[in-house]
Parts: C-alpha cells; sequence; structure tokens
C-alpha cells in the first residue's frame, strides 16, 4: 500500500550511507549446481532462508534457488510421473 511505501522511504533515507557489504551475509550457504533437488528442498526446510545461491565447481555464482523452484520442479516431476503412469 501507499502508507508502507512511504514508510519503507522513511526507513530508507535513515540508512546514513550505508552499502550493501555494509549489510548483506557474509559467506552465504550455497549449493552447487549439481545438488540434488532433494537435497536442496531439505536445506531450504532446515533453514530460515527462502532461496540459496547456485555456485559451479569453482565457487562462481551461476543461479538462485528458491523454495517455489523446489515446489514448482516437484510438481512437475509428479505430473510427469502420473501420465507415464496411465
Amino acid at each position: 500500500s501507499w502508507k508502507t511505501f512511504n514508510e519503507i522511504q522513511k526507513l530508507l533515507s535513515k540508512t546514513y550511507g550505508k552499502v550493501i557489504g555494509d549489510v548483506m551475509t557474509t559467506n552465504p550457504l550455497v549449493v552447487r549446481e549439481t545438488t540434488n533437488l532433494e537435497d536442496a528442498a531439505r536445506l531450504l526446510l532446515k533453514t530460515k532462508y527462502r532461496r540459496l545461491p547456485v555456485v559451479d565447481s569453482e565457487g562462481k555464482l551461476v543461479g538462485i534457488i528458491t523454495r517455489g523452484n523446489v515446489v514448482r520442479a516437484a510438481l512437475q516431476i509428479n505430473r510427469t510421473s502420473e501420465i507415464s503412469e496411465s
């Protein structure tokens, strides 16, 4: 709502020049692009995180996996298996 937007703007105007590096999570929990989907889902459920950075074998960021991505993938796998059983 407009009221919420104005409240957020007031808060942001009082950041006193902080930059992202001042407030970001350092050394975040990450998964590799080869991580099993079930393992990533377990991690997301066991932690407070709603998303995890995905890195390649060299540690380079290649994407982000979200809880929504996991749910959609599980539903797609379920649909595919139901179709193949028919």
